[in-house]
């Protein structure tokens, strides 16, 4: 099969909860602690290393400083990147719609992603899943860490175990999407398209879920607290990794 080669990347959100790290830049243009790069480099640099040459980044708050960003850095940048602002809120699924208007090869299939995410694993894989279940559209599913404890116990109540910070039960959307060149036509012009476009697909069976593989590293960066436990754990597999490793 032909894989992907083009993607879209939203970084239009504002970040509010990552306040004050977000006051004078958008989401994406937070570094990890201990990496000198921003979030959107590290996805730019997966998205290559998956075979995409062109990316379209969707910006919305404070555009300015990640164009800046990506201008200076256009001459080290693995890809072509080009970006799109929004002239008035489109909501998720309009700003989407119009990011995909500006993709080099729009009867080819694409990837998306959430700009916020950290992750690393194999799209080909997703893309070929996407292909095999002739979907419209598919979206990656984490299992990310319950950040609590938690009591197991047995049928009469009695307690069996204590779990400290064990996988959710239930799949959440990882913010990484495949989608068929016809997608784009279902978006609506404005609003959400998890609201809209998504529930319709799964109705028509239509929509399909890549279940991240075990042991894949998936965080979204939506806190302070977000950014701390991701640079533990890059941390934590540099030390394991022998003569360190890039995450």
């Amino acid at each position: 099969m032909t894989h992907p080669t083009q993607a879209v990347l939203l970084a239009g959100g504002q970040g509010t909860r990552l306040r004050p790290y977000t006051d004078d830049r958008p989401k994406p243009m937070v570094e990890i602690p201990g990496t000198g790069t921003p979030i959107i480099g590290h996805q730019l640099d997966w998205l290559a290393d998956e075979g995409v040459t062109d990316v379209v980044v969707a910006c919305g708050h404070l555009a300015e400083v990640l164009q800046d960003w990506l201008t200076a850095a256009a001459g080290r940048l693995p890809l072509r990147v080009t970006t799109v602002v929004e002239k008035e809120p489109l909501g998720r699924g309009g700003g989407l719609k119009y990011a995909a208007g500006s993709l080099p090869h729009p009867d080819r299939p694409w990837y998306a992603a959430n700009a916020d995410i950290w992750t690393r694993f194999p799209l080909r894989d997703m893309a070929a899943f996407h292909q095999e279940r002739d979907a419209e559209a598919t979206l990656a599913l984490a299992r990310p860490r319950i950040p609590w404890g938690v009591v197991e116990t047995d049928a009469f109540g009695h307690v069996l175990d204590f779990i400290e910070a064990p996988p959710s039960p239930y799949p959440v959307n990882a913010g990484v999407y495949v989608f068929s060149p016809s997608f784009a036509a279902l978006l609506p012009d404005r609003g959400d398209h998890e609201r809209t476009t998504f529930p319709r697909l799964a109705r028509q069976r239509r929509l399909a879920g890549y279940p991240l593989p075990q042991g894949v590293y998936w965080r979204a960066i939506d806190t302070a607290k977000d950014l701390e436990k991701a640079a533990e754990e890059l941390a934590t597999v540099r030390k394991a990794a022998p003569g360190g490793g890039r995450a």
